[in-house]
């Protein structure tokens, strides 16, 4: 049992910043990756960025350079530290952490945050 709880987003302007936080509760043992997507009115939920138990980032090509992730494991806790904000950033960002099943073999289950939204004005 894992609960997911984001913080960070806001109204900003172009070019600006924010940080966003994603705390990890329960049994929290067995997350393995957690991640960063975000879904903009009619369009889908598209990742933005990703990292590794062990702390290796991954990117959307449209966020590289701009976008920061990282991770605390003593805090159970994930970050998204975004710079230089786009309008085409506005959206809801959701937090993903992949749970390792402690009985089926390969498997692991996602878990969601709430999300938050970030609106980017020009």
């Amino acid at each position: 049992q894992v609960q997911l709880v984001e913080s960070g987003g806001g109204l900003v302007q172009a070019g600006g910043s924010l940080r966003l936080s994603c705390a990890a509760s329960g049994s929290t043992v067995n997350i393995s990756a957690m991640g960063w997507y975000r879904q903009a009115p009619g369009k889908q939920r598209e990742l933005v960025a990703r990292i590794s138990s062990g702390g290796s980032p991954n990117y959307t090509d449209s966020v590289k350079g701009r976008f920061t992730i990282s991770r605390d494991n003593a805090k159970n806790t994930a970050y998204l530290q975004i710079d230089s904000l786009k309008p085409e950033d506005t959206a809801v960002y959701y937090c993903r952490a992949d749970i390792r099943s402690s009985v089926v073999p390969n498997m692991s289950f996602a878990y969601w945050g709430q999300g938050t939204q970030v609106t980017v004005s020009s």
